[in-house]
Order: C-alpha cells, then sequence, then structure tokens
C-alpha cells in the first residue's frame, strides 16, 4: 500500500512563501497537489507526469511550482507570493498507473493534509 505524507504547511503573511513536500512510500505514476477551502471542494492546483510534463492552475500560475525528486521519494510544492485565497488544506495525491492527474476522482492514494494559512 502507497503512503504519502506531507509537510511544510504553516501560517504566514502575505506575499510569503512555503514549500510542502510530499514523501512516497512505493511506486506511483502521476502526482498531484490539490487544495480544499472549508466549504468548498477540492481542487486540483498542480501535477507532475513520470515523463516530467507538468501542468499548473491558472489561479497560481507564476506562483506556484511542482517537482519531484525521485531520488528521495519526494513531491514538492513551492509556494511564493501568497496571498489569503490561498488558504487551504492541501494534499498530495497520486494514482497507482497510468492516466491523468487532473482530477481527484482519478486519484488513487492520498495524504492526510497540511494546512496552509495566508493572513493579509
Amino acid at each position: 500500500q502507497v503512503q504519502l505524507v506531507e509537510s511544510g504547511g504553516g501560517s504566514v503573511q502575505t506575499g510569503g512563501s512555503l514549500r510542502l513536500s510530499c514523501v512516497v512510500s512505493g511506486y506511483t505514476a502521476c502526482m498531484a497537489w490539490f487544495r480544499q477551502a472549508p466549504g468548498n471542494e477540492r481542487v486540483g492546483v498542480a501535477r507532475i507526469y513520470p515523463s516530467g510534463l507538468k501542468y499548473t492552475a491558472d489561479s497560481v500560475k507564476g506562483r506556484f511550482t511542482i517537482s519531484r525528486d525521485n531520488a528521495k521519494n519526494t513531491l514538492y510544492l513551492q509556494m511564493n507570493n501568497l496571498k489569503p485565497e490561498d488558504t487551504a488544506m492541501y494534499y498530495c495525491a497520486a494514482r497507482a498507473t497510468a492516466g491523468s492527474c487532473s482530477g481527484a476522482a482519478n486519484m488513487d492514494y492520498w495524504g492526510k493534509g497540511t494546512l496552509v494559512t495566508i493572513s493579509s
């Protein structure tokens, strides 16, 4: 069973930066970061495929960068120029097999999440 463990969340002021990490045990195909604010659905923030191909949501494009270090079995999300609307629980997710990581329903494994709070 694949396990995903996130870390790196916290509270920062507007304009600050955070780097989220997700340590992965076991094989995964594509991986992604999702976020969920209170009362909202879980939405994709960024995803990365084994080929290295990356996609980033328009709402965070130019501010967030997803990366993966296979040697360390770790997925990252570098978040810069943070805004109050970025406040959410952030989840690391992965697929077991080839396919799309574009939606939450497509993911096979989930971490428990790490909370990011941005104050104005």
